[in-house]
């Protein structure tokens, strides 16, 4: 444990670096970085309780976390989102300008000062200014960085400059570089921490539309002018699903999904205006998409689809799923009679309504399961979920399944199968 003089020459060097950092200061903009900074004027203050209570915030801060310190750090910078990291994915290098680039430099030297500051420090720090008889517990975790660095810890991180750049080209700051699938809400994007892990090898049937989507988003990823696409089929044809397993798939490449609430239509310019000038590639998911008769909401949609005045970005796509072809609520009495003297071009009205499906440059057309299709999906679910049953069983099973519950459809069949896993294994000894 250091001497009282020594722990407080330490923690003002370290309060130094951490004050003047000038564009990184939002990696201490959290619990973690807010409890420590809490704790350096704490200990900077010389009071033993007010040092041990914001010990304890911080190692309880950073334990929730599950990382070190140094992982911790390295996370912040991996995600952080500044003037630097955002010029650093839109342009070269050598493009951006000199004092950006020297305030990068000058922040990575204070961050590596602070990444090699260990929990034994700043226990024994505690344990100095607090006049303790022994330093308390130190965090300490061999967990590593989910993300890894171009940064070496044993050499200087601001001669990496370049290469923190280059990565943050490849891979994003922020929450996009954080998350692989987001939803808009309360406008803005907030990450899905824990998103449907389903892939694309789970999927069986409807072999033509999936390999069309699967182009279609290849086409997105290697930069050619992807279409939009209208989902469009029977409930419980795993529409939703493969959309989401595409991006499970692709998410190493730089895709991203943006998901967003019918309620929510009104933002889509907003929300690809964001999007235009990221590095990423981003499918729009709009699910169960369906208006009503007096539901304008369609027109922000369909700005996103056409496009205005501003040129389409090519690195965004919108994937719509649908159980109505047009989209539009019709009825028999939408359809003008000579009669009608409410609306002059009451056919032009229609015609609005039904084409706006049109608009969607590729519409994917799901059918309702027969029985052959509907027990194939069982057979491919329930080898994966490695269940013994004879295959006749299995079908009659399936079949009487089908008729009490929700008919045949891929969702039926994913529910059969999780409800005879658990009967099976709740069934051995």
């Amino acid at each position: 444990m250091p001497d009282l003089a020594a722990a407080q020459g330490d923690v003002q060097r370290y309060r130094q670096c951490l004050d003047a950092l000038l564009l990184y200061g939002s990696a201490f903009h959290n619990p973690v970085g807010q409890a420590f900074d809490a704790l350096l004027r704490a200990l900077q203050g010389g009071e033993a309780t007010p040092v041990l209570k914001a010990y304890a915030t911080w190692f309880q801060a950073l334990a929730s976390t599950g990382y070190s310190w140094g992982t911790y750090l390295l996370c912040q910078i991996a995600y952080a989102e500044n003037p630097f990291t955002t010029q650093a994915q839109a342009q070269d290098f050598n493009h951006l300008p000199t004092a950006l680039v020297a305030a990068a430099r000058h922040d990575l030297e204070r961050l590596q000062a602070l990444y090699h500051l260990s929990g034994e420090q700043v226990a024994g720090w505690v344990g100095a200014i607090a006049a303790l008889p022994q330093p308390p517990v130190a965090w300490a975790t061999a967990s590593a960085a989910p993300s890894p660095l171009p940064l070496p810890p044993a050499s200087p991180w601001a001669g990496a400059i370049a290469a923190l750049a280059a990565h943050y080209r490849r891979h994003g700051a922020g929450l996009l570089a954080q998350y692989r699938a987001l939803s808009w809400r309360d406008g803005a994007l907030r990450g899905i921490a824990d998103p449907d892990p389903i892939g694309l090898d789970q999927l069986t049937a409807y072999d033509h539309p999936r390999q069309q989507l699967v182009q279609n988003t290849l086409a997105l990823l290697k930069g050619y002018r992807a279409l939009n696409v209208l989902l469009y089929g029977s409930r419980g044809s795993g529409k939703s699903s493969l959309v989401k397993a595409l991006v499970n798939e692709y998410a190493p490449q730089g895709l991203r999904l943006v998901e967003v609430a019918k309620g929510d239509l009104r933002a889509l310019p907003q929300i690809v205006e964001d999007l235009r000038s990221r590095p990423q590639r981003f499918i729009i998911f709009v699910d169960d998409l369906s208006f009503e008769e007096d539901d304008d909401t369609f027109k922000a949609l369909k700005v996103v689809l056409e496009g205005s005045a501003t040129a389409r970005p090519a690195n965004v796509v919108v994937y719509a799923t649908s159980n109505r072809r047009h989209l539009v609520r019709e009825f028999f009495s939408d359809r003008p009679r000579p009669s009608d003297q409410d609306e002059v071009q009451a056919w032009d009205t229609v015609q609005e309504k039904l084409s706006f499906s049109d608009r969607f440059g590729l519409t994917l057309t799901f059918e309702p399961a027969d029985q052959p299709t509907y027990l194939a999906i069982v057979r491919h679910l329930a080898q994966q979920a490695n269940l013994t049953l004879a295959d006749d069983d299995l079908t009659a099973r399936a079949l009487q399944w089908a008729t009490r519950h929700n008919g045949r459809s891929g969702r039926a069949a994913r529910q059969f199968i999780d409800w005879l896993t658990a009967e099976l294994d709740l069934a051995q000894p």
